[in-house]
């Protein structure tokens, strides 16, 4: 009979079966992937590995979303290398220490809620660049070292046994499914893989031939760096980069995982967590790191939704650093080659290619830019925040078109403009075409029930306005008004000074 306990989440169920199963072929993985990214940034492999465990635990424990896994990430190895490289390890320790106070700041303060401003083309683009990206990452497993020490392609046998492996591999995590959920596919086509090469003595590349993951306990290690001005100038922009990089993947994937499994997670504890982990992976030898979307999608379609295949990923991953790097080392690349492979294509929004005839084509050029932003810079913060920026544009342009008047005379010979759609810097032009300023009469009111006054430019046009009919000694009055926007009006009283009709019952539903 399967158990249940509440861990940390009290309305949460946890399958034991499920939870330790997966965090088990989250382990697995984790340990090339780590010594990667480790090799990407330039440092020793057990400076990834011990990210990669204290990320994982941290958040895990104390995180946002149940069932997210965090690690060494390519995307914080893109932004760190050059600072290793022209500074040392120990500026990069102390730049994680920085990157993780500043992820503190931003939960404290709730900044977690501006992942709403991202779109959902912004999410496919994104999503599907990173698939892209965990795919192409994994075709430098069929190089091979040549006698001159360079990298080529492999050929004959070597590369058929290569082939044929990854293939079995991704047949199993494909086929087991529909035959049993007994075990997670993932941990049995390991398996599987590692007992056939074994068994049948088949030559193939081991993660021990891309480096030995044999270490202790993660060594607490103050960085050894001047406390100084000068040091903050070279490590802040770093910190910053590295923050915000690790902040839009972790809560992107928080997206994708409760869009996943029907759930919610919580941005801002997520921020916070994430930032305390890196703040004691600086402490402790590592490279520091953020939420890991491949391995968060093994651990979900392995069955996890708890704590505790996170934490249980964690803590065998430091197992096999300090215990089992000998057996470890021998499981075939072929086989994580092929599981990151499935990973790239479950990763990857196959519904926005289906869709793609029926989105607006403003959504279509935002979904290939981040896309290729993703894949050809690695830099998703840069691909998220470029994908946002053209998404505004476009809705400012669209939402400046819309803008409308209805004009008509009553019977006192008032004459009315009721304006529908924001007044805002890009509407500007097309509101003040709506006015006939020298044939208006003596009076005119401008109402505002359907509008709205958006920013210190649209105040400026209303000044100007009011100015072309107090010229030729007509008078405006301003009606319905919401609060917001006659709050904007007294804020800028010396730049505009015009007559507001105050309405006691009126209210926006936006001021309700």
């Amino acid at each position: 009979m399967t158990k249940y306990l509440n861990f940390f989440d009290f309305n949460q169920k946890v399958n034991y079966k499920n939870e330790l199963l997966s965090g088990l072929t989250v382990a697995l993985a984790l340990v090339p992937e780590a010594v990667a990214f480790s090799f990407m940034a330039e440092v020793s492999p057990l400076t990834g590995l011990y990210a990669a465990f204290w990320m994982g635990l941290i958040t895990s424990i104390f995180g946002g979303r149940p069932g997210m896994i965090s690690g060494a990430t390519g995307a914080v190895a893109v932004v760190i290398v050059a600072l290793v490289k022209t500074h040392g390890v120990e500026y990069l320790f102390a730049t994680v220490v920085l990157a993780g106070i500043i992820q503190i700041l931003a939960g404290v303060f709730r900044l977690g809620k501006f992942i709403r401003l991202v779109p959902q083309s912004v999410m496919y683009g994104f999503v599907n660049g990173l698939a892209i990206v965990i795919f192409m990452s994994q075709l430098s497993q069929f190089k091979a070292e040549s006698a001159a020490g360079t990298s080529t392609w492999m050929q004959g046998n070597q590369l058929y046994i290569m082939l044929g492996l990854v293939f079995l591999t991704m047949l199993i995590i494909w086929g087991l499914p529909k035959i049993t959920k007994v075990i997670p596919a993932s941990l049995a086509s390991i398996l599987v893989i590692f007992g056939l090469v074994v068994g049948f003595n088949i030559d193939t590349a081991t993660v021990g031939d891309i480096a030995s993951i044999k270490g202790g306990f993660p060594p607490f290690h103050i960085p050894s760096i001047d406390l100084s001005w000068e040091t903050l100038q070279i490590i802040f922009p770093y910190a910053l980069i590295v923050a915000g990089v690790g902040l839009i993947e972790s809560l992107l994937t928080l997206n994708l995982i409760d869009e996943i499994t029907g759930t919610r997670g919580r941005g801002n504890k997520e921020a916070l967590a994430q930032g305390v982990a890196n703040v004691v992976t600086g402490f402790f030898s590592g490279m520091g790191g953020c939420a890991m979307i491949g391995q968060s999608l093994i651990n979900i379609s392995a069955g996890a939704r708890a704590r505790l295949s996170g934490i249980f990923a964690s803590v065998m991953l430091l197992v096999f650093v300090m215990f089992g790097s000998s057996l470890i080392e021998k499981v075939p690349m072929a086989a994580l080659t092929g599981l990151m492979i499935m990973v790239a294509i479950g990763t990857f929004e196959w519904v926005s290619v289906k869709v793609l005839n029926k989105m607006p084509k403003s959504d279509i050029l935002v979904m290939f830019v981040v896309m290729l932003v993703t894949v050809f810079m690695h830099n998703l913060a840069l691909a998220v925040l470029v994908g946002v920026i053209i998404s505004a544009l476009v809705f400012a342009w669209e939402s400046a078109k819309r803008i409308r008047a209805r004009k008509f005379i009553d019977e006192k010979g008032v004459k009315h403009y009721e304006i529908f759609g924001p007044l805002f810097f890009g509407s500007i032009s097309a509101f003040n075409d709506k006015f006939d300023i020298e044939n208006d009469p003596k009076e005119v009111i401008i109402d505002f029930k359907e509008s709205r006054v958006s920013d210190m430019s649209a105040i400026e046009a209303l000044n100007k306005l009011t100015e072309k009919y107090a010229v030729l000694d007509k008078t405006v009055h301003l009606k319905h008004l919401s609060q917001d926007c006659i709050g904007l009006l007294k804020n800028a009283e010396k730049l505009i000074d015009v007559n507001i009709i105050e309405d006691p019952t009126y209210k926006l539903a936006v001021d309700m």
